[in-house]
């Protein structure tokens, strides 16, 4: 008999998404910023609280945006994680900054916030927290840090829609915050991401840096008689089909978040006893987060083989995978970035981690038997 193959992921649709794509064809506006994209922006502002939202093409996109925002240049220095999607250093990178790599906590896998100031130099331009699988960084301290050293902080939120830190929507909190749509995050549209601006000054710049450089926004608003090549920026915008697919989803976010923690919440139940018994460790939520449940995670012991219990899973039908190489060890870490310190934490979890199926529509049969066979792996 053949068994049912369970998915790492299967991307969500609402059923309103074809809908609003056919509107945005018979509406004439395929490009950018039309009225789908204005949806969009209003929700993500009022959601946010953000003073500015600017789709973009990609999460890769909006970091990009935010180096441009900085004015980042060659041999400036950015503090991020090493354990993080190549994005995050990328877009620095490419501006010919320095990632400065330092350390992850034990329990949430986020940057370690203790380790920040002792990696500042006269150079350090900016911090740039990751929250992991949808859990906040310690914000708070971090913001203190960057306002005692007069350093922008650039909130990487890919995984970050819906989560919140002490009631604080994930990526409003820093100067700068970036989500993203991927089929693969919590709310999608295929590709795609947003910048959301906290400062008033900075919003201007990112309309125009959008924009191709130019101040094209403001003279579609009537607030300049042309628009012309104003500084260096790039084509960010997504197309009006893209937002129409996002706006469905937008609408359900709350559905979707909230089916999501159902499942997540299934898993932790499922494998609570597994780790009373030291065969794996359960994520931790600090009580200050309120996660969007974008992943579950377990932390195998060390002296477990993880390809091992991975290969077992697969002959089972079970899509699990692991998560990031850490930057650090990476050819193009090495080349770009550097270390502070010892990343002691961030490559041992690195190696022992697996991530299980999560997606709307994931049944608890489901989950019971994925859980059943993780522990049949592991022990």
């Amino acid at each position: 008999m053949t068994v049912e193959k369970i998915q790492f992921n299967r991307p969500y649709m609402t059923g309103q998404e074809f809908k609003y794509i056919e509107q945005a064809k018979l509406g004439n506006k395929l490009a950018g910023d039309g009225p789908f994209t204005k949806k969009c922006h209003a929700w993500l502002e009022q959601t946010t609280g953000s003073v500015k939202t600017l789709l973009t093409h990609s999460c890769t996109a909006a970091l990009e945006m935010a180096a441009l925002l900085l004015n980042i240049q060659p041999g400036d220095e950015v503090i991020m994680p090493s354990y993080t999607f190549v994005s995050t250093a990328n877009a620095f990178v490419l501006r010919g900054a320095v990632p400065v790599f330092v350390d992850i906590r034990e329990d949430t896998l986020n940057l370690d916030e203790r380790l920040i100031e002792a990696a500042i130099t006269p150079r350090t331009r900016a911090i740039v927290p990751v929250h992991y699988a949808g859990v906040a960084c310690e914000m708070d301290t971090i913001m203190e840090i960057a306002r005692r050293h007069d350093l922008i902080v650039v909130e990487d939120a890919a995984q970050g829609v819906m989560s919140t830190y002490k009631g604080r929507a994930l990526g409003s909190i820093g100067d700068l915050g970036a989500y993203s749509f991927h089929e693969t995050k919590n709310v999608i549209s295929g590709e795609g991401g947003a910048l959301l601006v906290k400062d008033a000054t900075l919003a201007v710049r990112a309309e125009i840096i959008r924009e191709k450089g130019t101040d094209r926004s403001r003279f579609f608003r009537g607030e300049v008689d042309k628009y012309t090549w104003q500084e260096v920026g790039s084509s960010y915008l997504p197309g009006e089909l893209i937002a129409a697919f996002l706006w469905a989803q937008l609408e359900e976010a709350k559905n979707i978040t909230s089916q999501r923690l159902a499942s997540w919440d299934h898993y932790h139940r499922l494998l609570a006893f597994a780790e009373t018994q030291g065969v794996l460790r359960r994520p931790i939520i600090p009580t200050e987060c309120q996660h969007n449940a974008h992943m579950y995670y377990v932390l195998l012991n060390p002296e477990t083989d993880r390809q091992a219990v991975l290969s077992k899973l697969k002959e089972r039908a079970i899509d699990a995978v692991f998560h990031y190489v850490p930057l650090h060890s990476s050819p193009a870490g090495q080349r770009y970035g550097r270390a502070h310190g010892s990343l002691t934490i961030t490559d041992r979890q690195s190696e022992c981690l697996i991530r299980l199926p999560l997606w709307v529509g994931l049944s608890e049969l489901q989950q019971d038997r994925i859980a059943e066979c993780l522990l049949a792996a592991v022990s």
